[in-house]
């Protein structure tokens, strides 16, 4: 019995002696007159045992029986759920083993089969929430996480993931590598597929923007007096686009995308896992075939307003114009471009650009090459590199010119010599 249980039959036994009354005694034990007087009858007939509750102690009649804990535990012991949370292990459990057990439940299963240790999540430093964007394309977060996705069967892979602030719906792509080409390259088919959002949130990495040249004993100006850096490919491409970019100043501020990350490396993984995906091309199919749609139909939600802040995207002719590689190179005296060890030269036009002058050179993924002057393309031709000036195998090096020596009757050492001559006679003199 506990100590509410007597706290409860000490107001029944008042009411029962006339020292209160029913109403009384059901404001202190918080309950009905009606359940009093039916506690009072059971006290009559059973004694203290009438406000002990019937099923305690005996099993719940919504207990699950032993042997499908039992069969739970020996399928999650196998190797293959090696790792998996409770979350994820109830999943399994219903969907390929038919088992259906809410996440609690398998918690505790697990924590008394030793297969999951229960810990409490300290929180280090409380961040205040953002409250979400209302509209689907007001905001889009965007972040990159490397991580072992094919553990130890496969290559290094990249996740380049977007996260729309307002529903949660993810979009993403595996890369072998997180530069330039392939961040610009999933940026296009998200504009392709779902329209020019209003502004992207990202981290200060240097695919976003350029980083300050300062040598390290000048002093740096202002940030107000600082000229204007250059803008990245990715933040001339959000440019011309007309998408506002938004830097963060800390992981926490963009946390939407980094818990999403989170949800990947545990969940991600482990599924690959079971499929023994183990190349780039196996992980981004299954990736767009299979695993997105699943986690946005379980995670993504409404957005607070119906409206889509997504704009229409350009056409494919100008996509192609904006999602290409723009470089700043000189022409040389004799009218060559050279770009990435290659040289191309200009073709003579009515308004030919004078030398020395700034060019740009854009690049496609294809591996098309314009060059542009003043906004406008330019003629050119691809060249071979020039030859360097051959050298025999006989020839001998000329040798080097040795030091001059002046001659030993030259005026300087004669003169030097009766210097010395007149200094030892002197000396030498009473």
């Amino acid at each position: 019995m506990t100590q509410r249980d007597r706290d409860r039959l000490v107001a029944l036994k008042k009411a029962k002696k006339g020292a209160i009354t029913q109403r009384q005694a059901a404001e202190e034990i918080g309950q009905t007159e009606r359940h009093v007087r039916r506690l009072l009858k059971q006290l009559k007939a059973k004694g203290d045992k009438a406000v002990v509750h019937a099923l305690r102690g005996r099993r719940s009649n919504r207990k699950l029986d032993e042997k499908v804990e039992r069969t739970a535990l020996e399928i999650l012991s196998r190797e293959v759920y090696a790792g998996f949370g409770p979350t994820l292990a109830a999943e399994y459990l219903a969907e390929k083993h038919g088992i259906h057990a809410g996440r609690e439940t398998v918690r505790q299963w697990m924590i008394a089969g030793k297969l999951w240790r229960a810990q409490r999540q300290g929180v280090e430093k409380i961040h205040q929430w953002r409250p979400r964007r209302s509209r689907e394309g007001e905001l889009v977060q965007w972040d990159t996480s490397e991580h072992a996705w094919l553990e130890e069967r496969g290559p290094k892979l990249y996740l380049i993931g977007m996260i729309d602030d307002a529903s949660s719906r993810v979009y993403a792509r595996f890369v072998l590598h997180d530069s330039t080409e392939e961040n610009m390259r999933l940026l296009w088919s998200y504009v392709e597929r779902y329209g020019r959002p209003v502004s992207y949130y990202t981290d200060k990495a240097s695919l976003f923007q350029t980083a300050p040249k300062v040598a390290r004993d000048s002093k740096q100006l202002p940030r107000d007096e600082q000229e204007p850096l250059p803008p990245t490919q990715i933040g001339r491409a959000l440019r011309e686009l007309g998408i506002v970019w938004i830097a963060a100043h800390s992981p926490q501020a963009k946390g939407r995308v980094e818990r999403g990350n989170g949800t990947h490396q545990d969940r991600l993984v482990k599924k690959m896992g079971r499929k023994k995906i183990c190349t780039h091309e196996a992980a981004n199919a299954y990736l767009q075939a299979e695993y997105l749609g699943e986690h946005n139909a379980r995670y993504a939600r409404e957005p607070a307003e119906p409206q889509d802040y997504h704009r229409k995207a350009p056409p494919t002719r100008e996509l192609e114009q904006v999602f290409c590689l723009e470089t700043e190179r000189s022409i040389s005296n004799d009218w060559v471009v050279r770009y990435e060890n290659r040289y191309f030269q200009l073709e003579r036009t009515s308004d030919y650009p004078p030398r020395q002058a700034k060019v740009t050179v854009c690049e496609w993924e294809d591996g098309r090459v314009e060059i542009r002057y003043q906004g406008k393309a330019r003629s050119q031709r691809e060249i071979a590199a020039p030859e360097p000036k051959p050298v025999s195998m006989g020839q001998k090096k000329p040798p080097k010119p040795s030091p001059w020596k002046p001659a030993a009757d030259h005026p300087w050492k004669t003169a030097g010599r009766m210097a010395a001559m007149l200094r030892a006679t002197a000396s030498a003199a009473p």
